[in-house]
């Protein structure tokens, strides 16, 4: 059976806050050397799939650049598939962007059934897990559905933000509910879909001509299939799978790897995460630095009384002498100045903390308030952002109107921000 593979990529993410002010949420970095696509390509590729077509949308300019060509992913490819990123595009009839998941791969469904592939599978670009498709390939086969989509339980609490499944005990879906208040299982939709072609190909062209719908696969799609009389069957996993759509559990899936015994296995040689790799030095922490729990990426420089515990630092972040960094995210080139502390923050690419400030806290609390610091933003000296607060991209010295950015409050640059 021949499998292509479509991750839809073009997702906003609004939920991130500022880490998505310049970049689509799948190629937001992760675990110090990652993107969150290198988790469904990489996927793809340990799964022997190497046809895959990426639907990009929202700011792709960092997607496209990470993923160029494919050859971190042996992706370069012509004639044996190979990754192509498709984005929206104006067309004499019936092409625009994309109105919902569904609406982006009926759009360039033209280009989908190229080839004639058996079988459609169809990955968000924005979760954290390792998963063995050509396994639920399998499944799907013996099973003889039409459609089967990857599901995984939660805790009921967690349940409502996402689409709530029952089954009967030979798999088969009885009920699909997008989002409910009071969910009815805790068993939840991945976003991992595996469609035969001709069913998929007819379902989306009949949902294009629904003027009711929102052209979404959780919304309108699987609901519809599900009440049919077609044989939607809900493949069990039971892996580490992490949807990283908000602050708290983008935070908190970093935090996961950096536990006694991560349940995300990035270590393991037979599964390897592949990712596009920048040449950086070793990292070289000297004799009276501290580093506890933490994942510490190439290029990082951590000075003499320096401390990092149970954190993430990724390529080329510096930590000058006596700053302290705690259960927080620090992303590419950011400059910690001496005698800072960071608390259960996360701090995009380029910011600049300079002397004696203070971003986050409330590492006792188990009321968990992240600090959130934008692209290229400066924290000047003294300076005290309290947790739960936000500093957007570009914002400098001359946006600040104190030495406070008290919790909950969101400071924005009042230049006109620069991309890079």
């Amino acid at each position: 059976m021949k499998t292509r593979a479509i991750i839809m990529a073009g997702g906003e993410g609004a939920r991130l806050s500022v880490l998505t002010v310049k970049r689509t949420k799948p190629a937001v970095p992760f675990a110090g050397k990652y993107r969150i696509i290198d988790f469904a390509l990489s996927n793809c590729v340990n799964s022997n799939i190497f046809d895959i077509m990426v639907l990009a949308q929202y700011r792709p300019h960092s997607l496209i650049e990470h993923i160029g060509g494919g050859a971190p992913w042996d992706l370069n490819r012509d004639f044996t598939g190979g990754v192509r990123i498709l984005t929206p595009y104006k067309a004499r009839f019936e092409a625009d962007w994309f109105e919902g998941t569904a609406d982006a791969v009926q759009q360039n469904f033209s280009f989908v059934k190229r080839g004639s592939p058996d079988l459609i599978l169809i990955l968000s670009g924005d979760h954290i897990y390792s998963m063995d498709y050509d396994t639920m390939i399998t499944f799907h086969m013996d099973q003889q559905a039409d459609l089967t989509m990857g599901t995984i339980r939660v805790p009921l609490a967690d349940a409502s933000r996402f689409g709530v499944v029952t089954v009967d005990k030979k798999f088969r879906v009885k009920s699909f509910v997008e989002k409910p208040k009071d969910p009815p299982s805790d068993l939840i939709n991945m976003g991992v879909y595996v469609f035969n072609r001709e069913l998929l190909d007819r379902v989306l062209w009949e949902d294009h001509l629904r003027e009711d719908s929102a052209h979404d696969f959780g919304k309108d799609i699987i609901p519809r299939l599900v009440k049919s009389k077609l044989r939607v069957i809900a493949y069990p996993f039971t892996g580490y799978w992490m949807d990283v759509g908000t602050i708290l559990s983008y935070w908190q899936a970093h935090m996961d790897m950096l536990s006694p015994n991560p349940p995300l296995k990035l270590y393991d040689r037979s599964w390897i995460i592949h990712t596009r790799t920048e040449e950086r030095p070793p990292v070289r922490i000297p004799q009276n630095a501290s580093v506890f729990a933490s994942m510490i990426s190439d290029g990082c420089t951590i000075q003499e009384g320096a401390r990092i515990e149970s954190s993430v630092l990724s390529p080329g972040v510096i930590v000058r002498p006596g700053a302290i960094v705690r259960e927080s995210i620090i992303l590419t080139d950011t400059v910690i100045e001496s005698g800072t502390v960071i608390e259960r923050a996360i701090l995009d690419k380029h910011v600049h903390v300079e002397t004696g400030a203070r971003v986050g806290g409330g590492i006792a609390n188990p009321d968990i308030k992240l600090a959130v610091v934008g692209k290229n933003s400066v924290i000047p000296s003294g300076m005290v952002v309290e947790p739960g607060a936000t500093i957007g991209t570009d914002v400098s010295a001359s946006d600040y109107h104190g030495l406070l950015v008290k919790s909950g409050e969101l400071l924005e640059t009042k230049r006109q921000p620069y991309e890079i």
